[in-house]
């Protein structure tokens, strides 16, 4: 179990432990359009929608997980979370989903998988949840594009060799990033990771930044401590 101030996420069935990546999403993800209705495309523990419920007013928060065993856990996690009456899991892949999407969101949240190499593990479960043939960018941004409200954000946390690749592909579909922000794990590594937000308005200019975590070994910066000490119980 991984204890957070406000909540815990059990996670000994899913693939996907909790990791830097999600909470790094969960915490960052622009929620300045107030959003009633929020999507969590590929949920896994949960802590995404977790997360966004402890930041948000959001009454409408759906999470969709296609692996049965992460599915379980998900609901779980949200049962037993203080914000159970606003979080609902639905056992479907995104293609099912989306044959009958029932609401707009104002706030689509995906960290999705991203392994596109073409080598697997002997685990079908790990692979399902980074492999990015089980959720192609290109599938998650149209179905945010109709998905998403008329000022709905998605926001993604994707690694940074395709960020590129992805802002085109949001293009096509008439999104455009308003706010990166490029990772690093301390000063002198390569930027690891891209946190990507986007809208349908067109922006001149966008609102980009860098994020170190650590100076050295747990010693965090204070811009990764800002971000997360409403969430990590020792920040």
């Amino acid at each position: 179990m991984f204890k957070f101030k406000k909540f815990s996420v059990n996670q000994d069935r899913c693939a996907m432990k909790v990791g830097t990546d999600g909470v790094l999403l969960g915490a960052w993800t622009p929620i300045t359009n107030t959003p009633f209705s929020v999507l969590d495309i590929g949920a896994g523990t949960g802590i995404l929608s977790l997360m966004i419920a402890q930041r948000s007013a959001a009454e409408q928060i759906d999470a969709l997980e296609i692996d049965e065993e992460a599915f379980e856990q998900c609901v779980e996690n949200f049962e037993n979370s203080p914000w159970s009456d606003r979080l609902y899991c639905y056992h479907a892949g995104l293609d099912e989903f989306m044959e009958e999407p029932e609401d707009e969101y104002d706030l689509i949240v995906s960290n999705p998988p991203f392994y596109s190499e073409d080598y697997k593990t002997e685990n079908d479960q790990r692979d399902l949840a980074r492999f990015q043939d089980a959720l192609p960018f290109e599938d998650l941004i149209e179905a945010a594009s109709l998905l998403l409200s008329e000022n709905g954000i998605l926001a993604v946390i994707i690694p940074y060799k395709e960020e590129e690749k992805f802002i085109g592909l949001a293009k096509e579909c008439l999104l455009y990033p308003f706010k990166i922000t490029r990772v690093k794990g301390t000063p002198s590594t390569e930027i690891k990771r891209s946190l990507l937000a986007f809208s349908f308005a067109q922006n001149e200019t966008v609102n980009t930044d860098e994020l170190i975590i650590e100076t050295a070994r747990h010693q965090y910066t204070e811009d990764y401590i800002a971000l997360t000490k409403d969430f990590y119980l020792k920040m």
